[in-house]
């Protein structure tokens, strides 16, 4: 019998995994709800796209085409929920910590947009009767409170219980181990930790989104002071959506240079924003994205984006974003190898 050497170290053996229950159905069910988001993006995308042209007709010539950038986010929307829904029928570990990714920016994305609704909405509904017709009737209050009842209700359930449902199902320590044992290898999002990818996610979305700017025409871009149009705008898109790109792949290697980048661009994207809407109206980015005079006095008339309200609207988006960043931070590591 093969006995340990005298005054050798015990063997400690590794304790047993905890163990879990397998959720391989739960994964191919919520794998077919995904893609099924994804047809739904899908179906929007395609209506986008019938706005687009049925509706161009309507615009003025050289106007931008909003429907023409939703439907752009649509198509990477659907085209990326179906790839997960596949991925977490096959119990695969990068789709479990995607859509983990994904699903807690869809609830954030949620509860933000129902602040927004909270605040904004009742005044873009007080503002439906002063945009009619003169000699017709105004807009029932009690419809329109029941119409805002029947927004919340549709947005609470889409933007918050369904996300909240899937952040809790694939946050699971059992739905974790079913992957892990499922499959056993390796995969490129462990190598990355959880918030430090959503970030990369984030960086990697907008890329697509800065490139697509200038062909649908929505590159005016408030630059310290002054709005960039035409080929400058564009140059900046470009250069935005290279920068974004090279700070998600830094940042998915661990190192404090894409965490610097995005850190700054955010902070000068900041000022030069507030620099430029404190020197001229909010209208004026409108007219030079050829917008029709009635289409800003609608804009006008909701109140939305009246005196200051651009300025608080832009510190509460990158305000957040700041402290994620500075949140973090603890994990990456300097060029040299240290944190």
């Amino acid at each position: 019998m093969n006995e340990p050497c005298p005054g050798a170290a015990p063997v400690e053996s590794s304790p047993p995994p905890p163990p879990y229950h397998d959720r391989s159905t739960g994964l191919l069910v919520f794998g077919v709800l995904t893609i099924l988001l994804g047809g739904l993006a899908a179906l929007f995308a395609v209506l986008m796209l019938a706005q687009t042209v049925f509706g161009g007709a309507m615009n003025p010539p050289g106007a931008p085409s909003p429907s023409l950038n939703a439907m752009c986010v649509y198509v990477i929307l659907a085209a990326a929920l179906v790839w997960l829904g596949i991925g977490s029928i096959q119990a695969r570990r990068w789709a479990r910590a995607l859509l983990l990714v994904f699903s807690w920016s869809w609830l954030i994305l949620g509860v933000v947009v129902l602040l927004f609704l909270m605040f904004f909405l009742p005044r873009v509904m007080e503002s439906i009767p002063a945009g009619g017709a003169p000699g017709q009737p105004a807009v029932n209050r009690a419809a329109v409170g029941i119409a805002m009842v029947f927004v919340f209700l549709i947005f609470g359930v889409l933007f918050v219980i369904l996300p909240a449902v899937w952040t809790f199902f694939y946050n699971s320590r059992h739905v974790k181990a079913t992957c892990e044992a499922r499959d056993p290898v390796a995969r490129w999002t462990d190598a990355c930790p959880l918030p430090v990818l959503a970030c990369c996610s984030w960086l990697m979305f907008g890329v697509p989104m800065m490139v697509i700017m200038p062909v649908t025409g929505q590159n005016v871009v408030p630059f310290f002071g002054v709005f960039l149009t035409g080929l400058p705008s564009a140059m900046y898109c470009l250069v935005m959506a290279a920068l974004w790109a090279y700070a998600a792949w830094s940042l998915y290697k661990l190192e404090t240079r894409g965490w610097w980048v995005v850190f700054i661009m955010i902070c000068l994207m900041a000022a030069s924003t507030l620099t430029t809407f404190a020197r001229h109206d909010v209208m004026e980015m409108y007219r030079l994205l050829n917008y029709s005079e009635v289409q800003i006095e609608q804009i006008q008339k909701s109140g939305l984006l009246e005196g200051n309200r651009m300025s608080w609207m832009m510190l509460f988006c990158m305000l957040p974003f700041l402290g994620y960043l500075l949140f973090i931070r603890r994990y990456l590591r300097c060029p040299g190898g240290g944190k």
